[in-house]
């Protein structure tokens, strides 16, 4: 015999229509998941750049590329730098299609020159 398919619990809302929503231990509904924050590191020029170490924002989750161009509408000087510099999450490098969670430790890394 198969288990049951699960069906997400209906709630009724405050207006009085259905709502499929989770609902906690009590049968109440719980709100939809929050953002998390977002720590960014900023090393070299792109910390001159942007006028300190680190940003904490807010962040629902995305891709690399959808951060890189979230930074730059907040701070515009750094677009045309934060389009050359590496991205690295948790000390790993990370392509523009890799996932960035919320909550999650970023580094934005400039490139360098050096002799």
């Amino acid at each position: 015999m198969n288990p049951p398919a699960f069906i997400p619990p209906v709630v009724k809302s405050s207006g009085g229509h259905s709502t499929s929503q989770p609902v906690n231990a009590s049968g109440q509904a719980m709100p939809p998941p929050q953002s998390e924050i977002l720590r960014i590191t900023f090393f070299a020029g792109m910390a001159e750049a942007v006028g300190r170490r680190h940003l904490d924002m807010q962040w629902a989750g995305g891709s690399v590329e959808q951060l890189r161009a979230m930074l730059a509408a907040e701070c515009p000087a750094i677009g045309p730098l934060l389009a050359r510099s590496a991205v690295a999450l948790a000390g790993i490098y990370a392509s523009d299609k890799t996932a960035v969670p919320a909550g999650s430790d970023v580094a934005i890394i400039p490139p360098v020159s050096g002799g």
